[in-house]
Formats: structure tokens, sequence, C-alpha cells
């Protein structure tokens, strides 16, 4: 994959990949990026923030994607309702024992179809199946592992599948800020991205087994912390890394 080229644009990498993150990473509107930038004395329009995030978004997450560790093999899959264009949609997400999201995937139905979609592009993008599932009581799930022939452990029941759902507010939180989901089109790609960006900077990131040793310094370069305030560069330290001049 070729780097990613900042060339013929007006403004340096490092305030692109800013403003990109503060989109992704908390729960903002163009403007309100704007006025963030606006602070620190940098003139950009919203209309800019807004191009970049289609731009440079999805290269940014495919780039981060790739420096992920491997997910653990306890997943946990849960389905929630959004309302896109008038029409009633179905949000599927996964998601591993941590918290890390594996896939989210924007659909029509509620159906064994629609369950056998999500869990085929998991076991393709993840590359192994899992030793346990959790979900809710959709029969759906069932059908889908049997279509499959997965063998793994199957569980079931109330409050049994809390790490799913709790997953879904920060979605629920971005839904309102961006007052709805505008196409499913639109939904699933932003949605792919937020989730590689929520995964790095998440403070659970840093909570699995094998960093819970490291220092301060190391998980607040690993969550994605910015520099101090008095520093003149505004800058996300884990996105930068993917720049090319």
């Amino acid at each position: 994959m070729h780097p990613l080229s900042y060339r013929r644009h007006r403004f340096p990498p490092v305030v692109i990949q800013h403003a990109v993150w503060l989109y992704l990473r908390f729960s903002l509107s163009y403007r309100d990026v704007e006025e963030l930038l606006a602070e620190r004395g940098l003139d950009i329009s919203y209309e800019s923030v807004r191009s970049w995030v289609l731009k440079f978004g999805p290269a940014i997450a495919r780039a981060l994607r790739r420096c992920r560790p491997r997910p653990s093999d306890r997943w946990h899959l849960d389905e929630m309702v959004v309302r896109i264009a008038g029409r009633h949609m179905y949000l599927w997400r996964a998601v591993d024992h941590e918290g890390e999201v594996l896939e989210i995937l924007v659909q029509r139905r509620r159906d064994k179809r629609a369950a056998v979609r999500l869990m085929r592009k998991l076991l393709r993008k993840q590359g192994f199946a899992p030793k346990q599932v959790t979900t809710d009581k959709l029969g759906s799930y069932r059908a889908a592992f049997r279509h499959l022939g997965l063998s793994c452990h199957h569980e079931q029941g109330l409050r049994q599948n809390n790490r799913a759902e709790n997953s879904h507010q920060v979605v629920r939180r971005r839904e309102r800020k961006m007052q709805r989901f505008k196409s499913p089109a639109s939904a699933q790609r932003f949605l792919s991205v937020h989730a590689v960006v929520h995964n790095t900077f998440y403070p659970a990131a840093i909570s699995s087994p094998g960093r819970r040793s490291a220092s301060s310094d190391q998980k607040r370069q690993r969550n994605g912390a910015p520099r101090p305030w008095h520093d003149t560069q505004p800058i996300a330290p884990n996105l930068c890394c993917t720049a090319s001049t």
C-alpha cells in the first residue's frame, strides 16, 4: 500500500492529522473542530475538515488496523436499530471480550442471512474462528453458526452480552451529534473508520494482558493523548506514523 500523501494541501500533515483525529475520536461536529482549531490560531473551515476526514480517514484507519495486535478468541455479537433516511436499519456489531471493535455492518434485516454475512466477514478479516461467542437470544445467530459449521461455544442469556451492548453507546452519541446518518453507505463508511480510531485511542485498549505494566508515558502515547497545551504543534501521535510528505 502506498503511504499517505499530503501534497497540494495548504496545511502541513500534522494539522490535517490532528483535525481528523479530533473529529473521529470525540463526539464533535465539523464546526466544533473548526472552532477548536481556530482557538489554536488555525483558520480552517469546517468544509476543509469534512474533506480531510473523507479523504484521509479510511486510509488512516487501514494503517491503524494493520498495527493492531491480534484480538482475543472470545467474541460478543449484538445488533441495534438505527434510523437512516427515515427507514429502520440494523447495526450489527462484533467486539472481543476486552471491548475492541472487530466489525460493524449496517444491514436492512435481522435474520439468518444478515447474521451469516456478518460472520463471514468476521472470519475472513480475522483469519481464525472464535472459541467462544456470546450473543443475545436472537435465533438468527444459532442458525448462522449451523450454516457455517462453527462449533464454538455459544453463550446466550440476560446481561451476558453487556460488552457488545455497551459498545453501542458511542455510536448513539455520534448519531445524535450528526443528527442521524444520512444513508446506509455513509453510515457504514463512517462507522468503519470510527471503530478503528476508537480501538486505538479508547482507554480500554491499554488494559489487555501484556499491556498492564506499561509506564504512564507509554499509556498516554498508546491512548493517543495529544501533547501538552503549551506545545505549538497540535498532534495526534498514533496517527503521525502513517504520514508521508
